[in-house]
């Protein structure tokens, strides 16, 4: 039985897992562990994912490994399979993490940033099976693109192809990426909690007692699960902050939709969880931007793989790199 090995490193969580495709096409995680990550010991941290590996197949009986898919926050090399210096593993600097997995396995190990290997998972096993040009977008910690092109990755010249949410989408607003007013500050869980705290802001120094403020206690305290748990019951403000999230998504969207002419765009997390409070407003902006022609072809789509994309992710990750191998 031909298995894959997928890597997930994460700022908080690293996960060792083994998958198959099974013969319905779809990709099926066999086993998994999860770790703790020790963001100050990379080569400890390595150590204990390879153990995990070897734990794992060690347990299972006539299997052959495909290949290892590495999936990681960049910014990173995926041609040369280094992580170079992601902001949330401050000490992961220029780790040759293919390196490490090729010489233990002795298989093809792609390294891929989190975006693109979702990208690569909802294209093949999820909502993105059929398309030729297709788009994932992370809307979560952070905002940002993983990008299919003719049915092939797209990566650009350094990795950092899909980027969209470092575009500024206002002068002024929550900062995400290190920018005010980018998409990323509009458009990810932080982001949201910024636009709560300067409504809160606001409508208290014009002396009122906003019921987010009440619920979270103090203002460093609001956060997005709080303000959609409020905008659900209905409260105004709450709703008035997704709205806002909403347009600037679908401004975003429109850019990539009519840049790209893509025929479907996933998006997860927070997206997938609010769909509800977001599209309404997000699909105004896009009706009103986009190319008519483009607007009717392109599917907006919540993710299908959920909450188990990270997982499918390094996975569907091992499996693509170890098609294009094959291929030279």
């Amino acid at each position: 039985m031909m298995i894959f090995a997928g890597i997930d490193i994460g700022g908080t969580k690293c996960a060792a897992c083994i998958g198959k495709e099974a013969e319905n096409g779809e990709l099926q995680i066999l086993s998994k562990e999860k770790f703790d990550t020790l963001t100050d010991q990379p080569d400890h941290m390595i150590a204990i994912l390879q153990n995990s590996l070897h734990k794992q197949f060690s347990e299972m009986n006539n299997v052959s490994l495909g290949g290892i898919g590495i999936s990681c926050g960049g910014p990173l090399s995926s041609k040369t399979g280094t992580i170079l210096a992601p902001p949330n593993l401050p000490l992961w600097d220029n780790i040759p993490i293919t390196e490490h997995f090729e010489s233990e396995f002795k298989v093809h190990t792609t390294l891929q940033n989190d975006a693109n290997a979702c990208a690569i998972a909802e294209w093949k096993y999820g909502s993105g099976k059929g398309t030729n040009n297709f788009a994932f977008l992370t809307f979560g910690t952070g905002f940002g693109a993983g990008l299919i092109l003719n049915s092939q990755l797209y990566c650009g010249s350094n990795d950092m192809a899909g980027e969209i949410g470092h575009i500024r989408a206002e002068q002024d607003g929550p900062i995400g990426y290190r920018k005010q007013g980018s998409f990323e500050g509009f458009c990810s869980g932080g982001g949201i909690a910024q636009i709560g705290q300067m409504m809160v802001i606001r409508e208290t120094a014009a002396g009122n007692n906003p019921r987010l403020l009440t619920e979270c206690g103090n203002i460093r305290s609001i956060n997005a699960k709080a303000i959609a748990d409020l905008a659900e019951q209905g409260d105004s403000l709450c709703r008035e902050i997704y709205r806002i999230s909403g347009e600037k998504l679908g401004k975003a969207l429109s850019i990539m939709v009519d840049l790209l002419d893509l025929d479907a765009i996933s998006i997860g997390s927070i997206f997938t969880r609010s769909y509800n409070l977001l599209w309404d407003s997000c699909n105004k902006v896009m009706e009103q931007e986009c190319l008519s022609i483009n607007y009717r072809h392109c599917r907006i789509v919540t993710s299908a793989l959920g909450d188990k994309v990270g997982d499918i992710a390094a996975l569907a990750a091992a499996a693509y790199g170890a098609a294009k191998q094959s291929q030279f």
